[in-house]
């Protein structure tokens, strides 16, 4: 008759031979990208220069015939959209405190709208508090007991195994 541990040892040798038949499939298919990439890098980085070369090029004599875009400002010529648009702009300032002071005192009605002001626990801070404090400020320590754990001692394999599992597991509940 078996124990309990000893079943529990033997599914633990089962699910250990399943994960290492994972991490070797992981492992050539690293393997195998390795392999695409050496291939296919110096190619794809050679069309990359090619592009933002002929980018480059384009986008200088768009800049030098700007007469070519006044209406409309902007075409699509061969699946490029070529000419000139409004910029978004940015907002910048140097000292965020002078910006808070000149909008109280210039738009007090809008203080509300321009200004963030937000306050929140900080719960690193809090997390080394002692539990009868937490309790006190009513703060719950949830999920702080024991939890059954099976997983293995991470290797770089073991991390990318656990994704893909994490990811597998997700697809199947959202079926």
């Amino acid at each position: 008759m078996t124990t309990a541990l000893e079943t529990i040892t033997k599914a633990a040798e089962v699910h250990s031979q399943a994960r290492s038949l994972l991490s070797e499939r992981v492992t050539a298919l690293r393997d195998a990208q390795a392999a695409l990439n050496r291939e296919h890098l110096p190619s794809i980085k050679r069309a990359l220069a090619k592009a933002a070369e002929t980018e480059a090029r384009l986008r200088a004599l768009v800049e030098q015939h700007p007469e070519c875009f006044s209406r409309p400002k902007t075409q699509v010529l061969s699946g490029i959209k070529v000419g000139y648009a409004k910029a978004k702009g940015s907002l910048s300032f140097d000292d965020a405190d002078s910006v808070v002071a000149r909008i109280k005192k210039h738009f007090p009605d809008q203080v509300d709208v321009l200004i963030r002001t937000r306050e929140e626990p900080v719960k690193d801070a809090l997390s080394n508090m002692s539990a009868t404090d937490l309790k006190k400020i009513g703060v719950k320590v949830l999920d702080s007991g024991d939890k059954c754990v099976v997983k293995p001692v991470d290797s770089e394999v073991d991390k990318m195994v656990d994704a893909l599992l994490k990811a597998a597991t997700s697809e199947a509940e959202e079926a």
